[in-house]
């Protein structure tokens, strides 16, 4: 990476930091990941804007701000793995594969899935597994997850979701509270789910099945 765009994501992530209180290590995932390869063509030049930007398939790649908000509730530092159930443009899924070991990510939209993967590849990350489904069911192949995050918002947690999530791990996720969505934690403690409700945000809700290419 060159000077001038390294010095681009380090006043894009100094920005996010004005907004968000970002741990060193979430701090520098931001100034490695250059957010242009995830926006469309036509919007690279708002890539380093705190905005939501649209993307294909009626979908949005969410604002740096609140991808930081959710990476912050992950608490990283204190885990191995993460379910990522909405991989979208892959742009989370590259943060979170800065800070944890292993990245496990689902779209059900084939189109969104394929350009993800083409782009992890680009930036040569290695620590992204990938799959097309219905992410309510979550991947109990690789379950327990220390974290799991949703990047949808939804009603309830699907019960398949706190099934693979680990004794003392935590789930992220937009909750729908009448015509508001807020940011919620939930911890694992045995056979105790802890709820923590934390603030308003704006995803897209979550959808059921798999839409593939054709």
């Amino acid at each position: 990476m060159d000077r001038t765009k390294r010095i681009k994501l380090q006043n894009f992530a100094d920005d996010i930091a004005d907004e968000v209180d970002l741990t060193p290590e979430i701090y520098r995932a931001f100034c490695e990941i250059e957010r242009e390869l995830f926006v469309p063509q036509g919007f690279r030049h708002w890539a380093y804007r705190l905005d939501a930007l649209p993307m294909k398939a009626d979908q949005w790649i969410s604002s740096p701000v609140t991808v930081a908000k959710m990476t912050v509730y992950l608490q990283p530092e204190e885990a191995d793995n993460v379910l990522e159930i909405g991989c979208g443009s892959g742009y989370q899924a590259a943060i979170l594969s800065r800070l944890f070991r292993r990245v496990f990510t689902i779209e059900r939209i084939e189109a969104l899935l394929n350009e993800a993967k083409k782009r992890f590849k680009r930036l040569d990350i290695h620590n992204i597994h990938t799959r097309l489904d219905d992410g309510q069911r979550g991947w109990r192949e690789y379950a327990p997850y220390d974290r799991i995050l949703l990047s949808a918002s939804t009603p309830r947690v699907p019960q398949a979701l706190f099934e693979q999530l680990a004794d003392g791990g935590i789930l992220v996720v937009p909750i729908e509270k009448g015509r508001e969505q807020i940011i919620t934690t939930y911890t694992k403690r045995g056979s105790e789910i802890v709820e923590s409700p934390k603030e308003s945000c704006l995803f897209v809700p979550v959808k059921g099945g798999v839409e593939q290419s054709r």
